[in-house]
């Protein structure tokens, strides 16, 4: 049986810039899904070759699910004076969300012999792509600590072959318990979503466990490492009578947004999570950091190594912009009445 991810590769342009009309990502998305009917003839482990250099692109997931990622990736790449096609090569590798082959999918890129290793989606990527080669520079994007995770000596001097970009999404999921006790403010117990395999999950539970102290409230965690579990997330918090349901940061939950949107509205759960997505699908609330900014600076940064730039020498790049999303619509299905203060915080109010 073939490794997943491994007939899904095809150098392709990585699509138009993010700020630009909606069409542009229809066409980002539409050439993602060209990937997926190319005969196997045109998959190699090893890079084509070529009078460019090769960017190497790690994927946890899916062309369809890193699309929107893609366009603001090519948009720092472009503004780093890199176009794909006309100044540079990629070569993808996507895993399908089956996260155990991400290590077997990095070493056919390093052995593939690609001028820079791209690592987005998350700390499993990251540590993926370390595990597959110390020479070749890597760009990695994810919401935990680099340093915590041993990725780099310190964020201000890398050292070795990584570097990238970083936000608050780990940091801030105590935030998103203070947000639903804003909602409930006399619900003593909560449930919280976590992902048993995250690399970042014990810290998380642990800031989150020192929130609930303070707030004075009751944490019940739930786990789920696949999509097949996701309902009994909902259908727990109903059955042990919580006040809502809290997601810790993970780029698994993250990329099936839209399910688990569906699966808060079936159960009437109120639920917040990591990405805006959720609530642009129909969920009720979304805090964490700015996903476009965070892929927007991996591209700046692949493109300055591409220059000539080493990864030990440029500092990790901290995104510190949060958003905080709130679907009205939802909340009214709920029967929920959000406080003026919360919506004032708002960065988005989706009515």
């Amino acid at each position: 049986m073939p490794v997943a991810g491994r007939d899904k590769f095809v150098s392709q342009p990585l699509g138009a810039h993010p700020a630009q009309a909606a069409p542009c990502r229809r066409d980002v998305l539409a050439s993602m899904l060209a990937i997926c009917v190319l005969p196997a003839a045109m998959t190699s482990a090893r890079a084509q070759p070529s009078t460019l250099p090769v960017i190497g692109y790690l994927g946890s997931e899916s062309p369809e699910r890193y699309a929107s990622r893609l366009g603001a990736f090519a948009q720092g790449l472009s503004e780093a004076g890199y176009v794909e096609g006309r100044d540079v090569s990629m070569l993808f590798r996507w895993a399908d969300g089956q996260y155990r082959q991400l290590p077997a999918l990095a070493k056919e890129l390093a052995d593939a012999g690609v001028t820079v290793m791209v690592a987005p989606g998350g700390a499993e990527v990251a540590l993926a792509a370390k595990s597959a080669t110390t020479s070749i520079p890597i760009v990695f994007e994810l919401g935990g600590d680099p340093v915590a995770l041993g990725l780099v000596a310190s964020l201000a001097q890398p050292g070795g072959n990584m570097t990238g970009v970083t936000s608050l999404n780990v940091e801030v999921s105590r935030k998103r318990l203070e947000f639903m006790r804003e909602l409930f403010p006399q619900a003593q117990l909560f449930a919280i979503a976590a992902n048993p395999t995250s690399p970042t999950v014990k810290s998380q539970l642990a800031n989150l466990d020192a929130a609930a102290a303070t707030l004075g409230v009751e944490l019940r965690v739930l786990h789920a490492s696949t999509s097949d579990a996701f309902e009994e997330l909902f259908t727990a918090t109903r059955a042990i009578g919580a006040g809502g349901l809290v997601f810790t940061s993970d780029p698994y939950f993250t990329y099936r947004s839209r399910r688990l949107a569906e699966l808060a509205a079936q159960h009437g759960v109120a639920t917040i999570t990591q990405s805006r997505d959720f609530p642009l699908a129909g969920g009720l609330m979304s805090y964490g950091g700015d996903f476009r900014q965070s892929h927007r600076h991996t591209g700046i940064y692949a493109g300055r190594i591409l220059k000539g730039e080493k990864p030990a020498d440029l500092p990790v790049q901290r995104v510190t912009k949060v958003e905080l999303f709130i679907n009205l619509k939802a909340a009214q299905a709920l029967g929920l009445v959000v406080p003026p203060a919360l919506l004032s915080s708002a960065d988005m109010v989706i009515e």
